[in-house]
């Protein structure tokens, strides 16, 4: 059975697409489940659009959340239309995200963390002139903020965990004391999934994210695993879905999973 819970349309700033377009594209392309995920507001501001190339302004959320609503109501019978949304990790505004997000009927919720010490994580810049111990550093970071994600009971799904090598390929070259185990192991324990995201293939590292290195860790964990093209654009919908679902076989991973009213659904591959 085919799905992806990871897709985002004109609201957030910098995709291209209405909703319906989405969901058009995925009836074409086979799927039986697709989950609508924009990314949430800035909350950590008073302003109601901080950034808005980056962002929907908080005056849309109810409009999205209807919207994804009634379309779900319309495709009835032709596809399954998940209620989701892409949130951010930051800390310091954990408790005003939470309890946002609470007041709407999301089926999922994908946690992803974007910015490392208030700076993108796709920002090439953010590398230059660091010596050996700043790289490692910023790597250990990155996981710890996931580490913090998992355990903070917000999601069910954490988004791209190794995106930081999105422009800039050689992060996974960056040697780290057991970073990566820790989270992973951490990731298991709290029942959360991550999804192979197959957007890598728009930065300069190509691939998808996680590795199939990350995977391998990942099933030796117990980690279970979800479905996600990041698509910012309709033609991308359900992009690589079936190389992903034969990767997972090779690798030795028996089922994935979905989420439905932020219950488990379990998808043998």
């Amino acid at each position: 059975m085919k799905f992806d819970l990871h897709t985002h349309h004109f609201r957030c700033g910098h995709a291209d697409g209405n909703i319906r377009e989405y969901i058009e594209a995925g009836i074409s392309s086979g799927l039986r489940v697709i989950g609508i995920s924009d990314h949430t507001p800035y909350f950590g501001s008073p302003e109601d659009q901080p950034f808005p190339y980056i962002a929907m302004g908080k005056a849309e959320l109810a409009n999205y959340v209807d919207e994804v609503l009634q379309l779900k109501q319309e495709y009835e019978g032709k596809i399954d239309v998940l209620l989701g949304i892409e949130s951010d990790f930051f800390p310091q505004h954990a408790e005003v995200y939470l309890q946002t997000l609470s007041k709407y009927p999301f089926d999922y919720i994908i946690g992803s963390v974007h910015q490392v010490s208030g700076v993108s994580i796709f920002n090439k810049n953010r590398w230059k002139n660091l010596g050996s111990k700043q790289k490692v550093a910023v790597k250990e970071e990155y996981f710890s903020l996931i580490r913090q994600s998992a355990r903070s009971g917000m999601f069910q799904i954490l988004g791209h965990i190794d995106a930081m090598k999105g422009n800039y390929p050689s992060f996974t070259d960056i040697m780290t004391e057991d970073a990566l185990e820790e989270t992973l192991k951490v990731i298991a324990e709290c029942g959360i999934a991550i999804e192979i995201n197959t957007s890598g293939k728009t930065k300069l590292s190509g691939g998808w994210y996680p590795s199939n290195a990350i995977l391998e860790r990942a099933l030796y964990h117990g980690v279970e695993v979800t479905f996600g093209s990041d698509a910012h654009k309709p033609s991308r919908v359900g992009d690589e879905f079936e190389e992903v679902a034969a990767a997972l076989k090779d690798i030795g991973f028996k089922e994935w999973v979905y989420y439905k009213q932020k219950r488990k659904v379990t998808v043998p591959l």
